[in-house]
């Protein structure tokens, strides 16, 4: 189930979401340059391993923060700047690029933190933006649960277009990561938490990065709901 794209148009351009991306796929950039000993040297510097932070002095205490600006793979990093290229534009369309940029860090620092405070003795490096892309959506649910997503879902070799509310899109996903965590030891390699406490940090912390007097949203969904009505040129559509 692949979010293609949601049913609110931008009020003003997203400048600070596309600086986002890519100051994320500069530093990834950066990381394919590397040996693979510079890199996991970079990985346990600038990635946040919990064991370091608990364990007192010496510890590289920027890490929550750097953490969310390096990536695994390009799965990791194209996933993770699709789901901010959707969501990410609204949210700063309400914000303003300078404060959207400071919810962004706050929310991956917070999502680092609740990873920490879940396994404190973890060596592993916790590494990624998914966390405060999570802190992106629960922001989004706060303030668009009206908007409605346009998925992908395919069948087989025919691929299924279902339009289904952002409430229901975004607590479906929330609940996955609810599931997931629980069942951790056997699926591994997902910070699960980060996903959990970003996702609550974006949700709750949202109204403080909003402006004074507020941006106003751009509720007009015509353009893009007269492009649903349009008859699919393959697949089929549905919405529910």
């Amino acid at each position: 189930m692949l979010p293609l794209y949601d049913t609110i148009p931008s009020r003003y351009p997203a400048v600070a979401n596309w600086l986002l991306i890519a100051a994320h796929v500069l530093v990834f950039m950066f990381e394919l340059g590397l040996s693979d000993r510079e890199l996991l040297r970079v990985l346990f510097t600038f990635g946040m391993v919990p064991a370091e932070l608990t364990a007192g002095p010496p510890a590289p205490y920027w890490s929550p923060l750097t953490a969310v600006f390096l990536h695994g793979g390009w799965v990791h990093l194209i996933a993770n700047m699709w789901t901010l290229w959707i969501f990410g534009d609204n949210v700063e369309d309400r914000m303003g690029p300078a404060r959207f940029v400071a919810f962004y860090l706050a929310c991956g620092v917070c999502a680092s933190l609740a990873e920490l405070i879940v396994h404190p003795t973890s060596t592993l490096p916790v590494i990624g933006a998914s966390g405060a892309i999570a802190g992106v959506m629960g922001a989004y649910l706060a303030m668009y649960h009206h908007a409605r997503i346009v998925l992908l879902i395919p069948l087989f070799f025919w691929p299924l277009f279902v339009q289904v509310s952002a409430l229901f899109f975004l607590f479906y996903w929330f609940l996955v990561q609810i599931v997931s965590s629980s069942l951790e030891p056997s699926l591994g390699g997902v910070a699960y938490w980060a996903h959990i406490g970003g996702f609550v940090a974006g949700f709750v912390l949202h109204r403080l990065f909003l402006p004074p007097g507020g941006r106003a949203p751009c509720d007009d969904e015509g353009a893009l709901a007269r492009a649903w009505e349009l008859p699919p040129r393959g697949g089929r559509r549905v919405r529910l």
